[in-house]
């Protein structure tokens, strides 16, 4: 990735004129300056000022390891996973069910039900979920961002946070990365600014709508993830106690619909769907658009091999113009090494049609994707036969 990272400047709540200077509250002590930042001091960063020093720490305890098992190598061939059939729930960091990953990510689902009583950081890097449906807030240490249906929202490593669903379920695809999720290298220039090709430009980006400052004192639980585990930190002052921030780095939402799809007089490879991309993969997004426009053109995509890329689908609305028998709310993975393409008949079928209603979130890993033992709970086992006639 490009040494200039993403996103714009920032500025929210009250800071000094002048960083690393003195801020005095009131009562004339010292607000607490927190410089949180990515790849040492010369990456993505923002300076925080809160009301309380964020190391005051009663209580440590470690919870266990979150880490997945995988299952034993198999044969190689095509998955095709139905996350409807997952009933697992709870807040959101219990209700997630990992279903792959690899040492840069993890991916999964979650049924989200409940608000977290406690808080929430990762100490490993990013997270993004994908809002299939529901609806409601991240209360972070930047701010309450509110989401909706089809927002990405994109959540930096080491921000203090937790999730409050609207009454109803929120159902997520969540990316846990072990990088900074960032735009597309490809489409910013020198400076970090989205160039006027890219599919999205920086006024579809939301970042905190508004800054709650707490000042509360008391004991209030912060779950730490890192290092494969989860930790208890039990802090004596209200973890959103940020009086002002400004910077480059901060939580923001992106939604799908203002995905601006790039199209041509032949088929497009999916890197033009290319949305975000971490260390060694990438998240892309397939949205309604017009098929191709020359007078032979055939719309769905040609067989292919994956050149040294698992690609995963997530199936969110729609009709995929090139699989049939394949749910909303279902994963399907194509790994490098054998050829993938579309089901019988969808070839012939998509010739002559104008233009596709689907919606999807693909991730392609530069690594194999590992399949989670549990998963096997929810597979089609006869998806790797279903080109046969």
């Amino acid at each position: 990735m490009s040494e200039v990272d993403e996103m714009y400047y920032r500025q929210m709540g009250k800071i000094p004129h002048k960083r690393h200077t003195m801020f005095k509250k009131e009562d004339g002590t010292l607000f607490r300056e927190q410089v949180m930042g990515t790849k040492g001091f010369s990456g993505t960063q923002s300076i925080l000022y809160h009301h309380y020093m964020p190391t005051e720490v009663v209580k440590t305890e470690l919870i266990g390891s979150y880490l997945p098992e995988y299952e034993e190598q198999g044969s190689l061939r095509h998955r095709l996973l139905h996350t409807d059939q997952i009933e697992r729930k709870g807040n959101a960091l219990d209700a997630r069910e990992y279903l792959l990953g690899n040492d840069d990510l993890l991916i999964g689902t979650a049924n989200i039900t409940q608000s977290m009583d406690s808080f929430y950081r990762n100490g490993d890097g990013d997270e993004l979920f994908y809002i299939h449906y529901g609806s409601g807030k991240v209360e972070t240490m930047f701010g309450t961002l509110l989401y909706k249906p089809g927002d990405y929202v994109i959540i930096p490593i080491g921000t203090i946070y937790r999730l409050i669903p609207d009454d109803d379920t929120t159902k997520v695809l969540f990316v846990e990365s072990f990088s900074q999720i960032t735009t597309p290298s490809r489409y910013r220039n020198e400076y970090g600014q989205l160039l006027e090709h890219s599919p999205f430009c920086e006024r579809d980006i939301r970042g905190p709508e508004t800054l709650q400052t707490y000042d509360d004192l008391g004991e209030y639980e912060v779950i730490t993830k890192t290092r494969g585990f989860l930790h208890s930190h039990v802090l004596n002052h209200h973890p959103l106690d940020v009086e002002g921030w400004d910077g480059y780095l901060y939580p923001w939402i992106f939604n799908i619909e203002d995905f601006e799809p790039i199209t041509g007089r032949v088929h497009q490879p999916p890197p033009v769907h290319q949305t975000f991309e971490g260390n060694q993969f990438v998240i892309c997004s397939f949205v309604p658009r017009l098929f191709d426009y020359h007078p032979e053109s055939i719309p769905a995509p040609y067989y292919h091999s994956n050149v040294n890329s698992d690609e995963l689908l997530y199936y969110v609305e729609g009709n995929f113009m090139s699989r049939k028998g394949v749910k909303e709310r279902s994963i399907t993975l194509h790994p490098s090494g054998i050829p993938h393409g579309p089901h019988p008949g969808k070839t012939e079928g998509s010739i002559g049609k104008k233009e596709t209603l689907e919606l999807a979130v693909m991730i392609d890993t530069f690594k194999p994707l590992k399949v989670v033992k549990n998963a096997s709970a929810i597979e089609d086992g006869q998806y790797m036969y279903s080109w046969v006639k």
